[in-house]
């Protein structure tokens, strides 16, 4: 994943972007990576913890996939036919929808940590980075961008193997907290920003798949301080 972690993450490692799109695979395993100094915090019970766990992952994600549901969600909100609310996501300008979309966000992602599990901040990027590899499996990119680039190195392989990481990487956690099984359900809200992102669009663009990264981790963390 040298490739990929570049383009997913701050991290200032050297990679080729030209081969990213081969290594679609270890968008699951990018989680570890990123979730690593926020459930360190989360672990060490800082002060005001769960608002330094949401800094630490967007100052390691940085903030592409929120730019991304700022858009989508202009997207999704203006009235008309596909055509207009294509045209709404790719304006430059950001309306009030989408400054909505990412405000809320971000309050459920700190209200949750407030009453989650040390690991939650995990699961939740595990479960954002395989809705990603999800989106990308639709193979049904909207227009040429980044969404239709990484469509393009999306096939049965990797996502045989993409599945068999997130799996893998999911069990320690399950062996040590069994409930953390209903983490699960927050893909089943990844899977419902994909539908809504075809039915509005037509496909996949990379804003779409940025969303769902985003609305996938808010809905992962509100589900496991539920069941905390």
């Amino acid at each position: 994943m040298r490739n990929l972690t570049p383009f997913l993450t701050r991290i200032p490692i050297k990679g080729d972007f030209e081969k990213a799109r081969e290594e679609v695979w270890a968008f699951p395993l990018v989680a570890v990576i990123t979730s690593l100094l926020p459930t360190l915090i989360l672990y060490l019970k800082l002060p005001m913890g769960n608002l330094l766990a949401v800094l630490a992952l967007y100052f390691t994600i940085g903030l592409l996939h929120l730019d991304g549901l700022a858009d989508w969600a202009d997207g999704i909100m203006v009235k008309g036919d596909r055509e207009r609310k294509i045209k709404a996501m790719k304006d430059v300008n950001t309306g009030i929808a989408g400054i909505f979309a990412v405000v809320v966000v971000l309050l459920i992602q700190v209200y949750s940590l407030e009453g989650s599990p040390f690991y939650s901040v995990y699961l939740g990027e595990l479960n954002s980075k395989y809705a990603m590899l999800l989106a990308l499996a639709t193979k049904k990119p909207l227009g040429k961008g980044l969404g239709a680039y990484f469509m393009e190195g999306m096939n049965r392989k990797n996502m045989i193997i993409g599945t068999a990481l997130y799996v893998t990487l999911m069990i320690p956690v399950l062996v040590f907290y069994p409930k953390a099984i209903v983490s699960l359900l927050g893909l089943a809200i990844g899977a419902y920003a994909i539908h809504i992102s075809l039915k509005n669009f037509g496909g996949l663009n990379g804003d779409c798949i940025g969303a769902v990264a985003e609305i996938t981790r808010a809905g992962t963390l509100l589900i496991m301080m539920i069941i905390q």
